[in-house]
């Protein structure tokens, strides 16, 4: 596209900049505008996306028939549906006539489907089919319906990341970019912004008839180093306020600076707090702290199993028969022991005789009231410590305290 076209395009549509990601956008409308492709175009909230349909639909073969724009957003996902397809009478509380939805009504011409992303996946599915067959069937009806329609669709959601978390079609997102276009962020378009100043100075001047604000050198220079979150929308909003509030019509970086917000834009990194006794300075340090517990988790548990192996090993000693193996407790495997601590099978090489069920719950009674009276032993007498250490609640010591006879212990 020569340049002399770009211009009056831009004169057109009121757009004002001369960075090469604003020209190379009005050029891919222009070369997709005579087709019937679908066109998503992806940007931030505030750049001015709803401009691009425009050009498409005016500079296509459709450009007499209807042009919608719809904000999909903002239309609740219980009518939604009915908006888009329409739906006949009595199909719901309020229906009292036929309607034939947009997708009817815009035949013919374009529907541009504004925040495309929000719509909900039975919404998707229906618009998939009409852009697959051109078919539809209306709310409550059952007779097929057929559409012309050209979508121009656009979202400032993470499409690919929707789609990843189950909100939104891979088919639909596939038949909706058949054009893809990006529209610049403002901070992308660097002198773009003094530019776009300008004319919202002048026309607030104009229809308030006052001074146009002005803006300096060092100024200008400010502007183009904010991050502008809000985009051109907000840009617009700045520059309304300083019109209206500043006594001054030549804006300063001082004056200015009254106006753009100073608190740290979202974009930034969080900064890491690197001041007190207990704080990190990255996340290597929290994982070495993490895994310095969990070694000393490791230790207590290793030293826990020698004291029962050595406790199984007197009992052998001091009576080797058939019958002392048949009462030796049976542990389950823990997977946070290592591999090279000594086990229960390493305790006991003899041939091992099957307990009865009575046996076993006699076992697990012997060993819970040993664990028991060691844990009390360790903490002095501390009921509400050795409740702690076993993990225990204090009702649950205190019930196997009287189920042991030990009551009496302090």
């Amino acid at each position: 596209m020569n340049s002399a076209e770009l211009q009056r395009i831009k004169q057109r549509y009121n757009i004002v900049g001369n960075c090469d990601a604003l020209n190379h956008v009005l050029d891919v409308a222009l070369q997709v505008a005579p087709t019937d492709l679908s066109v998503l175009i992806v940007g931030e909230s505030g750049v001015g996306k709803e401009i691009i349909p425009r050009v498409i639909h005016d500079n296509s073969p459709r450009r007499r028939e209807k042009y919608f724009a719809i904000n999909c957003g903002s239309i609740p996902e219980g009518t939604i549906d009915s908006e888009l397809f329409g739906h006949v009478k009595g199909s719901y509380t309020g229906a009292i006539n036929d309607s034939p939805g947009y997708f009817g009504v815009a035949n013919k011409g374009t529907l541009f489907l504004d925040e495309v992303g929000e719509l909900p996946l039975a919404t998707q599915a229906r618009l998939l089919r009409v852009l697959e067959t051109g078919e539809y069937i209306p709310v409550g009806g059952t007779e097929i319906r057929k559409t012309d329609v050209r979508i121009v669709a656009a979202t400032n959601v993470n499409i690919r990341q929707a789609i990843s978390e189950g909100r939104f079609r891979e088919d639909l997102y596939y038949r909706l970019n058949s054009i893809p276009i990006q529209m610049p962020a403002l901070r992308e378009r660097g002198e773009d912004i003094v530019l776009l100043f300008r004319l919202f100075a002048m026309q607030m001047a104009e229809k308030y008839h006052m001074d146009r604000v002005v803006l300096t050198d060092e100024a200008k220079q400010m502007l183009m180093r904010y991050k502008w979150p809000g985009n051109v929308r907000q840009l617009k909003n700045i520059t309304e306020q300083i019109s209206i509030l500043s006594k001054e019509r030549s804006i300063t970086p001082e004056i200015l600076s009254k106006f753009i917000p100073q608190d740290k834009e979202s974009t930034q990194l969080a900064v890491i707090n690197k001041g007190g006794d207990h704080s990190f300075e990255n996340e290597r340090e929290i994982l070495y702290k993490i895994l310095f517990e969990l070694r000393g988790n490791v230790n207590d548990m290793r030293r826990e199993m020698s004291m029962l192996k050595k406790q199984l090993e007197d009992v052998q000693v001091s009576a080797p028969s058939m019958s002392t193996v048949s009462t030796i407790p049976t542990m389950p495997a823990s997977p946070a022991i290592p591999a090279s601590s000594p086990t229960l099978e390493d305790a006991v090489a003899e041939e091992y005789i099957e307990p009865t069920p009575e046996q076993e719950n006699l076992n697990l009674n012997i060993l819970s009231r040993q664990m028991l009276e060691k844990a009390l032993e360790r903490n002095n007498g501390n009921r509400k410590k050795a409740a702690q250490e076993l993990g225990i609640s204090d009702r649950t010591l205190y019930r196997r305290l009287k189920q042991y006879d030990l009551d009496d212990n302090k």
